[in-house]
């Protein structure tokens, strides 16, 4: 869910392709403190674009730390993706109704999560979603809706009873042949919370990483708060607000806009109902705030689902959230914390 360039003009927009693309963070436009060094850097991860800034006294060190940074990332990425069939998780969905595989601790705390939120969104947030693979939402299979049968038959393998895992034994099992695992909504920020985890290690106080609309930020860039353009899910061109944002945190986002298709006028996005196997009908973008990930992770997929008594319900849980929900009406629910810092464009 990517996140648009703050306050610049179209000129100055264009000068941030070559890091942040399209997809944008804004920073604050001032001149650099003569004692720090900034690098910017952007790859392709996690099936989207992962951008990284940093700001430090040292050019060397920001080097080897953003590029350890990636290397942390691209590892759980590995680990955890299901289109990889070399991944510790396409070793679990290929296992489905046949036996137990061994995963790794990074993983095992993944899916330990995800039936965390699975009992907390009274099965709302359901990992077992990847069940459902007639649905195509990646670049050059977008566009075609699957026949009622067909989904009705992947639709029977959903479900977080017919996952089994064992912390102690470290091993994880479907029970149903056919079944499948998708950590997209559970396994994205952790793996970007170790990113900047590599950098902090290496000595970096200032730094930003946005993997397509979720943002992880420490410290402040050129002295002054990170500003984060929150994107109109609707006008790709326009932004609902700038946050700025200092010290410590993580910003989330969740939206229907990202991977979508049109079919006869209506949207199918890749937030699926584990209920129905369609998508989700609830609000068209999430927005969360928080200082950790534990406080975001996975929620916006529930709110999606859930809609604004969700939000309510989830804001009542973690006072620590801030919140703000755009509804198919393009009416808006906000928390009144979010209220204060949103920057209106």
């Amino acid at each position: 869910m990517p996140l648009k360039t703050a306050g610049l003009k179209r000129r100055q927009l264009m000068s941030l392709v070559p890091l942040l693309g399209l997809a944008g963070l804004g920073v604050a436009q001032s001149n650099a403190l003569p004692s720090l060094q900034q690098r910017r850097d952007s790859r392709a991860l996690l099936g989207t674009q992962v951008d990284i800034a940093v700001e430090g006294p040292d050019a060397a060190r920001l080097v080897f730390a953003v590029e350890s940074a990636y290397q942390e990332m691209a590892r759980l990425s590995a680990m955890m993706s299901r289109y990889d069939p070399a991944s510790a998780l396409s070793a679990v969905n290929r296992a489905a109704g046949l036996r137990a595989v061994a995963v790794p601790p990074e993983l095992m705390a993944a899916l330990q999560q995800g039936q965390r939120l699975h009992r907390e969104s009274n099965g709302l947030f359901d990992m077992t979603v990847g069940s459902l693979k007639s649905w195509q939402f990646e670049v050059g299979n977008l566009g075609q809706v699957p026949e009622s049968q067909q989904l009705a038959n992947e639709l029977s393998r959903v479900g977080a009873n017919g996952l089994r895992i064992d912390p102690l034994a470290g091993t994880a099992a479907l029970l149903h042949k056919g079944a499948a695992l998708d950590l997209g909504g559970v396994a994205k920020l952790p793996i970007l919370a170790a990113g900047l985890r590599r950098l902090q290690e290496n000595g970096i106080e200032n730094a930003l990483i946005n993997g397509g609309g979720d943002v992880l930020y420490s410290g402040s860039w050129q002295g002054r708060p990170w500003r984060v353009g929150l994107r109109d899910p609707r006008r790709s061109d326009r932004l609902l607000g700038v946050l700025p944002l200092s010290g410590q945190g993580v910003l989330a986002a969740s939206g229907d806009y990202e991977r979508f298709f049109l079919h006869k006028g209506e949207r199918h996005h890749h937030i699926l109902d584990p209920r129905s196997g369609q998508s989700s009908q609830g609000p068209i973008s999430v927005h969360l705030l928080a200082r950790d990930v534990e406080s975001v992770n996975g929620r916006g997929a529930i709110i999606m689902l859930g809609g604004t008594s969700m939000a309510r319900q989830t804001v009542a849980q973690h006072a620590e959230l801030e919140l703000l929900v755009v509804n198919r009406d393009r009416s808006e629910w906000q928390t009144p914390g979010m209220q204060r810092a949103l920057k209106r464009a």
